[in-house]
């Protein structure tokens, strides 16, 4: 049975992984900062360690004879930021990767591949130019954390791992993700388009996302950067009214952009940001998506 290390094992995409791996009979190992709360989430799981991902290296015990890790540790993004929390997204995210490559550099059986989570954020505002993995990146605050996220993850390169760089758009599922935010007022009629409505939305369904991760796990040609977002993105309005319609919910109530500002503060910013990113590189290498359009994707969770 070959053994994978999750990070991020009890997060809504981490969760998923797990299970998934369990049903293709692959041994998995988790660590977490709260392995009392893990276990309660991940009940089938037996090896669980505590692993402090800012401050300190991996358990020993969890990174013996290892064939993967998969990456998803981070804090989310999905509140009011302030300083101190945005000082938690970059730091969840870059000293967690450091230490785990650290880590792995000190083993002496090195893992296969590292599947490392990352973002469409790290694009920045796309507007309506499409981008793909090979577009320039951007230069605001998620798009500069997600860079150097990306940089600590490849220096496991350097050890002989495969490395894979999992770019995460906007996850559809139901228990997190966008859903989550979005699903209250349009259940009760209230929901509608965030601002002007022309921002582009990369979307996602979560199917989709652990779907590339177990492609990436799998396929060793596969390496680099993979956007993990739908081929087909659409602009907030659609969005819109797409989802309504699943509801069967009228969606003509418009979130004006200051209110957005007033409640969420600079999260605001990312929330209206338009990223038209494309999964060019993740179809060449082989996967196929299981949702392509919207409609197919919201109708899969919500009805």
């Amino acid at each position: 049975m070959k053994k994978v290390l999750v990070t991020g094992g009890t997060g809504f995409i981490g969760k998923r992984v797990c299970d998934t791996l369990q049903e293709k009979d692959y041994g998995v190992t988790v660590v977490s900062r709260d392995p009392e709360r893990a276990k309660t989430k991940l009940q089938s799981i037996d090896e669980i360690y505590t692993w402090n991902p800012e401050t300190e290296q991996l358990p020993s015990e969890a990174t013996s004879d290892l064939h993967a890790v998969i990456h998803l540790a981070g804090e989310s993004i999905a509140s009011r930021w302030n300083a101190k929390k945005k000082q938690r997204i970059r730091d969840s995210r870059i000293l967690s990767t450091q230490n785990l490559v650290s880590s792995l550099a000190s083993t002496e059986a090195k893992p296969e591949v590292l599947v490392c989570a990352s973002a469409i954020g790290l694009y920045g505002a796309t507007g309506d130019d499409s981008f793909t993995e090979e577009s320039d990146k951007g230069t605001d605050f998620l798009a500069e954390v997600c860079q150097q996220w990306e940089t600590e993850g490849q220096k496991a390169s350097e050890l002989g791992i495969r490395v894979v760089h999992v770019r995460i758009g906007l996850v559809l599922g139901i228990g997190g993700g966008l859903l989550e935010q979005v699903l209250p007022p349009f259940k009760i009629g209230a929901g509608g388009k965030l601002g002007s409505g022309k921002q582009w939305m990369s979307w996602v369904h979560i199917d989709d996302v652990v779907g590339i991760i177990m492609h990436s796990l799998d396929n060793e040609g596969v390496q680099g950067a993979l956007n993990a977002t739908a081929p087909n993105p659409v602009r907030n309005i659609e969005f819109t009214k797409t989802l309504g319609s699943v509801l069967r919910k009228p969606a003509i109530f418009p979130v004006p952009a200051f209110i957005l500002h007033l409640l969420m503060g600079e999260f605001a910013e990312f929330v209206m940001l338009s990223q038209n990113v494309l999964p060019d590189r993740t179809e060449a290498s082989g996967y196929e998506f299981q949702f392509h359009t919207l409609e197919s994707a919201l109708e899969d969770l919500l009805k």
